[in-house]
């Protein structure tokens, strides 16, 4: 499991990214390379939504762990 939880953290860094270049400076990388709303694009968007309910699910059990101890 801790091999998925890298990758879902890796993916969710990328989006991170993302989303703050196209606060900044209205530029999606994902968009440039793979093509505006394309198949690929719409592909990465949904792994790294993926992956960010991946960390949310890792975030509440982390946080149960430390209620127990």
């Amino acid at each position: 499991m801790e091999t998925l939880q890298k990758i879902a953290l890796v993916f969710t860094i990328i989006g991170a990214i993302n989303w703050g270049l196209i606060g900044i400076a209205d530029f999606d990388l994902v968009a440039t390379l793979f093509g505006n709303m394309s198949l690929l694009s719409r592909i990465v968007y949904t792994i790294v939504g993926i992956c960010g309910l991946i960390n949310i699910g890792i975030f509440f059990h982390h946080f149960s762990e430390h209620d127990h101890h």
